[in-house]
């Protein structure tokens, strides 16, 4: 074929394949400076879809996690303020048991069991974390039967999303009832009836100063014992349930992460990209452009070499 000086075969050819090297260059380069092999729809339809929404749904199970930590740190408050309930009630049950002596002093008694309510109040009001008091609550309000915490998300086949929670019962842990009904009553406030049928009275306001060795005193000062006695193992029967919870809560947290990190395993699999073989990639594309650079050099020369017939 013979040479022409309109069109350069040659040049055309090479020019052609320098083009497609450095698309692929482009390519490989994106790929090493990102780290995916399929950053957009363009670069595979169906691997990008299934990562966009397996990402979405790990952020998702990520709120998910948030949430049950926020639980888990709500639970052991509650738990650490039964657990100083219960102490203090022991202490405030023993100094009643010092009472039913005959002889002894139950005024000064009275100042230190009244000082032990003050504490128990304290203990009771000061378990919140996040505006969240699982101690005190209303028994008039249905809000406050109970809490729910979301513990769980996932996605069906279908396409389908379900979530799951965790119910705490509030009402078999409720300390102190804030409603002021005739029927409220926590495990601290409830009603102790006396022996002699006088009245009744609390954990919390139990008073002892005026009474006297009697036998109606000292049958309601039983009374009195017997009552915080049952206040102390219904907060234990509490405290266990809230273990519970607890422990549940911390599964299903632990259980949270390890989707999270099987996701991301999943996802990597699908759109990261092979840093090894990218990198080996991109030096063997540069030396191909390198010598495509030089190919549409020499064929372009090729057109020079017609004007040596002018000469």
């Amino acid at each position: 074929m013979g040479s022409s000086i309109n069109t350069n075969i040659a040049a055309m050819t090479a020019l052609q394949s320098l083009n497609a090297t450095n698309k692929q260059l482009l390519t490989t380069q994106n790929r090493v400076s990102t780290g995916l092999r399929v950053a957009d729809a363009s670069d595979n339809a169906a691997y990008w879809s299934i990562a966009t929404t397996m990402r979405g749904d790990r952020s998702s199970i990520s709120t998910v996690a948030d949430a049950l930590g926020l639980g888990s740190a709500t639970a052991e408050i509650a738990a650490k303020g039964i657990e100083t309930a219960i102490k203090i009630a022991g202490e405030i049950k023993d100094k009643l048991m010092v009472a039913r002596t005959p002889g002894v002093d139950r005024t000064k008694i009275q100042k230190e069991i009244s000082e032990l309510q003050d504490s128990l109040k304290a203990v009771v009001e000061g378990a919140t974390f996040n505006g969240q008091n699982w101690l005190q609550s209303n028994s008039a309000d249905a809000a406050d039967e109970n809490r729910t915490i979301v513990s769980s998300f996932s996605r069906a086949s279908d396409g389908s999303i379900s979530i799951g929670t965790i119910t705490v019962d509030l009402e078999a842990m409720r300390l102190v009832d804030t409603d002021t009904g005739a029927s409220a009553g926590g495990i601290l406030d409830s009603d102790i009836a006396l022996a002699t049928g006088t009245g009744t009275v609390t954990v919390l306001d139990l008073d002892i100063s005026a009474l006297e060795d009697n036998a109606e005193d000292l049958a309601d000062l039983v009374k009195m014992i017997e009552g915080v006695d049952s206040a102390i193992n219904k907060m234990t029967d509490a405290a266990s349930s809230l273990g519970a919870v607890k422990t549940r809560i911390d599964i299903q947290k632990d259980f949270a992460q390890s989707l999270m990190d099987a996701i991301d395993t999943g996802v990597g699999q699908l759109v990261d990209a092979d840093m090894n073989a990218e990198s080996t990639r991109l030096q063997a594309l540069q030396v191909r452009q390198q010598l495509g650079i030089s190919a549409l050099g020499i064929a372009n020369q090729s057109a020079q070499m017609i004007m040596r017939l002018f000469q």
